[in-house]
């Protein structure tokens, strides 16, 4: 999988997101991979819906992989939640 394959969410506006990967869609790159932890995981699943339903119907759900990882940070040890959505031609 290439790494220009892969979205992580952050806090840009949603839009920015969604055309970036209608962007990469329209270099004819078969699957991307949309990356977020914590509050952008809600973010994530709209993108990728705004994306299914308003720009390339054609998508289909390839993969969706729910995790939670542990971050080291000055607090301490906390746990995040993390999503991974594979968006597919």
């Amino acid at each position: 999988m290439a790494e220009e394959n892969i979205i992580y969410v952050g806090k840009k506006p949603t839009m920015n997101y969604v055309l970036a990967i209608v962007t990469q869609f329209n270099n004819n790159v078969d699957h991307i991979t949309i990356k977020a932890r914590g509050k952008a995981i809600s973010k994530a699943v709209d993108i990728s819906e705004i994306t299914k339903h308003k720009f390339i119907q054609e998508l289909k759900y390839g993969n969706i992989k729910l995790e939670t990882e542990v971050v080291h940070g000055d607090r301490g040890d906390s746990n995040v939640s993390s999503i991974e959505i594979i968006l597919t031609r």
